[in-house]
Parts: structure tokens; sequence; C-alpha cells
């Protein structure tokens, strides 16, 4: 069994990094179509990935919705009477509770909850995925196929994908916030903005990319640069005595309490 016309609405920023996994997951741009409410910009995805605008929702066996929160109620009441009961719904919709979406479309659709993050766009993203009791063998066997054609997935509980959404859906953001503050203290040393920027880019993109594939902890690889009493230590010690450790921590609790509030 094949999907032969799966549709997305929205086709923003998120919406093109899904076309691009779709694609890479092995499914035919011709059975890709987008509703995009900005014309222009439904003309440059189809052209730059041989899909297709859509017309009409009957017939989609998947339909992806990649919308702002605050839109959501009103494009159920506007689709359900269009879909199927048997198509397959893929919410990257922040915050938003999957007994609330089947709820809106009778109660009867396979439903899937994604907290996606924005290194999808360049298939390095990291998502967290939950199903409800509806979705069959072979929609499951899509929606993986999908997300790992975007970077990794791991599939939650939902009561737990508000602390996904604390974690890698808002995280991205925690690291360029990072990355701005190193780049400013760099800039402060006497270094310039330049040669800061670049500096503290390779740095954590090389850091990262050493967690990924060392086989150690960041607690094991922490340690092995920091000599007692060197430079590490100091601005590490620093750290400590600023409580980043519950900085961070009270950060990601902002995050998830608001996910809640807005569920």
């Amino acid at each position: 069994m094949s999907f032969t016309k799966i549709s997305m609405i929205g086709a923003g920023v998120m919406g093109e990094a899904l076309i691009a996994a779709l694609i890479k997951a092995g499914h035919a741009p011709e059975h890709i179509e987008i509703f995009e409410k900005r014309p222009d910009r439904a003309q440059e995805l189809c052209e730059r990935y041989g899909i297709k605008q859509g017309s009409v929702l009957s017939g989609s066996q998947v339909l992806l919705l990649v919308v702002k929160p605050q839109d959501l109620e009103a494009l159920l009441d506007q689709i359900k009477s269009r879909i199927s009961s048997d198509t397959l719904i893929i919410s990257f919709v922040a915050g938003k509770k999957m007994n609330k979406i089947s709820a809106a479309l009778g109660g009867v659709n396979p439903i899937v909850r994604v907290m996606p993050n924005t290194p999808a766009l360049v298939g390095k993203g990291a998502a967290g995925y939950s199903f409800n009791e509806i979705v069959n063998d072979h929609q499951k066997v899509f929606v993986t196929d999908l997300l790992n054609a975007a970077g990794k997935a791991v599939e939650v509980a939902e009561d737990l994908q508000d602390a996904i959404t604390a974690t890698s859906g808002s995280g991205p953001a925690y690291f360029f916030a990072f990355v701005e503050s190193m780049v400013k203290g760099a800039v402060d040393l006497g270094l310039s903005e330049e040669v800061a920027t670049q500096l503290t880019v390779q740095t954590l993109a090389g850091a990262a990319e050493l967690l990924q594939t060392s086989g150690k902890s960041a607690t094991t690889l922490r340690e092995n640069v920091t000599s007692p009493n060197g430079t590490t230590f100091a601005a590490l010690q620093s750290f400590s005595a600023n409580e980043l450790e519950k900085i961070v921590a009270d950060a990601m609790k902002a995050a998830r309490d608001r996910s809640i509030e807005l569920s």
C-alpha cells in the first residue's frame, strides 16, 4: 500500500522542510499537494520541488497540518466535511492535543501529534511524536520514515509532548542565544565580531559533532577538557556560581508551562 495523495495545509519554513523530507523519504513529488494562502509562496514551492497546488481535500490519504496554533480551530471546522474518516492527520501545531483535533473532526480519524524543530530545514531535526489509538502500522511507518528523513525522531506518550517542546522544540533558540552571548563576550575581550562568530560557531559545531560521534557522555567530555585550576575550570566555576543549571532548568520549565497553556 502506498499513498498517492499527500496534502499539506501551510507551507511556510517548516512546511518546506517537510516537503523536502517527504521527497527524501521516497514519495513522488506529483503525489504531494499544498494549500498555501500566499500564491507567490505556493508557486515558488511547486516550481522548486515539482509538487502541485491543492484544489480539493477529498481523496487525501494523509493530511499534514502546519499552521499556527491560533488558526487551528477555524481550519478544522473548514475541513471536517472534506476529509474521509481514514485520512491520516499529522499535526505539527504546537501545544494542540490529539483528542481536541479528533473531536473537531468527528472522532474517527487516525491522528499523529508531532513537535519538530527548525534544524529539520537542514535534515538535522529532532522531533517527538505521538499516535492515537486509531493509527495503523502502515501509517506509523509513513510517519517514522518522514520524520527520520528530516533528522531524528522519538515516539513519546502524548503527556510528554510539553516536555519535548521545552527540550527539542524550543531548544535551538537556547543554542542561538548562547551563541549570541559567546560572540558578545569574545568581542568584549577584543576579537572582531567576524572572528568571534567564526570561532564560536565552529567551536560549538565541533563540540556537538564530538559528542555525537565519540560515544562519550557530555559529562566525560567536559571533564576531559577541564584541567584543575585551569582556564576552563575558571569559566565553569563562573557558570556554577551564577547557577547555570538552574537558569536552564527554569527556562525549560517556562517553555513547558507555556506549552500546557496553549493546549
